[in-house]
């Protein structure tokens, strides 16, 4: 006991929140961030291992092996699509090192929404009518003839920015000029989706997987646009709450065998099987929940409310996961409801200013939890905004509206030069 060093990759909120909850774990020593940020740095303490940051970004494969090696890392885990979807999990596991993630050939449920549409149509997924196109003019001709509302998406990696929801046929037409000639998710828009519009509550189902067996989490719910009563850009995600309480039992289980057994069945069939984090973005349409959209990793900022309700032993079940050993796992959750408020620079998603300092962190409450995201230490007193999202402040209590209150007091106590957060999360 107490002997494992983990590394997690990664540098958001959904990043320390694993480093956090690996750091409860009575088999771990030592947690290591790459590259971290400015809240992952903290020395042990009675219920958890110290973490220290590492300057390696995501995207050094080759140094984050060797420093795998070299630290005699137990678990390494991946936070952020990008590197998985780069195939880092391969590049680890040809080494014979530890990784907790799916396959290159399995993220490409993420790293491509044609590829995952069309799975989920081959597999009989529950998911909206669409197209895929890589031309301006049949996606405008498209969409002017279509009677339905509909979803534009770029169909690669762009930071859960590449989704543009469109009110109207002007707004779709915007939305595929943006992405086809003014080129603002770059490479991300070259495949175009266009799908009909749902209508609904939306819900994230995580799972974890070995390959053969799922065992969901709790579900969240996360608020992507950027302003109060879901209006203006798609974000990254300003704020969640778990658990849901409009998703019944049944529900789950229909969502468990219509939206997640199917995705771990496919990938086993086609031999690269799912081991890792599925996230089914659901739209809750009455009887037949849909599916919105694959991740497959954690979600940010679900995380964020997920962890600080599980009970179980996260080191227990990644190493589980990766080794077909699921089925003897028995995960537990605390009572009661999370709630996280994501604390922004002005002017996200677009253009935003960094380098901000922040204050008021000293004189919050003990049962307020801050997941840092962007931000960076200049020295040991001073820290300042190094990102879009800069902290989630997150609650944990009896109910989310408890949970709430707490959070938006904190975030009242919380400063720093153009702060911007939604007023409405778990409304």
């Amino acid at each position: 006991m107490w002997d494992k060093n983990v590394l997690v990759i990664g540098s958001g909120g959904r990043e320390h929140a694993l480093a956090w909850k690996l750091a409860q774990s009575p088999q771990v020593k030592q947690v290591y961030a790459a590259p971290g940020n400015g809240g992952m740095d903290w020395d042990a303490s009675g219920t958890l291992a110290p973490c220290e940051s590492v300057p390696l970004n995501v995207n050094e494969v080759e140094d984050l092996i060797h420093f795998a090696r070299k630290l005699d890392i137990h678990l390494t885990v991946v936070g952020p699509e990008v590197p998985l979807v780069d195939g880092i999990v391969d590049a680890f596991q040809d080494e014979g090192l530890t990784i907790f993630g799916p396959s290159k050939a399995v993220a490409r449920l993420e790293g491509s929404k044609a590829f995952a549409k069309d799975f989920m149509r081959e597999h009989g997924i529950p998911t909206s009518d669409y197209a895929i196109f890589q031309d301006y003019d049949a996606a405008l001709d498209y969409v002017k003839n279509r009677p339905a509302q509909v979803v534009v998406k770029a169909s690669g990696l762009a930071a859960g920015k590449g989704v543009i929801v469109a009110d109207n046929v002007e707004e779709a037409e915007n939305g595929l000029h943006k992405i086809f000639h003014e080129k603002v998710f770059g490479a991300a828009g070259d495949t175009v989706v266009i799908e009909d519009r749902l209508t609904g509550k939306e819900a994230s189902v995580l799972a974890f997987s070995d390959g053969a067996t799922l065992k969901t989490m709790l579900v969240a719910r996360d608020y992507k646009r950027a302003f109060d009563e879901d209006q203006g850009s798609n974000t990254g995600g300003m704020g969640a709450i778990a658990p849901v309480d409009d998703l019944s039992p049944e529900m789950l289980d229909y969502i468990r065998a219509t939206a997640l057994q199917p995705v771990i069945d496919g990938m086993a069939k086609r031999g690269t099987p799912y081991k890792g984090v599925l996230y089914a973005g659901m739209m809750l349409t009455g009887d037949e929940p849909q599916v919105l959209e694959y991740n497959v990793r954690f979600g940010d900022p679900e995380t964020q409310v997920i962890l600080p309700l599980l009970k179980t032993d996260l080191y227990d079940i990644l190493m589980a996961c990766m080794s077909g050993t699921l089925h003897e796992i028995d995960l537990q959750w605390h009572d009661g409801a999370a709630a996280g408020v994501v604390l922004a620079s002005g002017g996200y998603p677009d253009k935003y200013e960094t380098g901000k300092p922040v204050t008021g962190l000293d004189k919050l409450a003990d049962d307020i939890i801050v997941f840092h995201a962007g931000t960076h230490r200049e020295d040991e007193d001073l820290l300042v905004t190094s990102g879009g999202r800069v902290m989630t402040v997150v609650s944990h209590q009896q109910d989310h509206n408890v949970a709430l209150k707490k959070v938006y007091d904190a975030v009242e106590t919380i400063q720093f030069d153009g702060k911007h957060y939604r007023t409405d999360i778990g409304a």
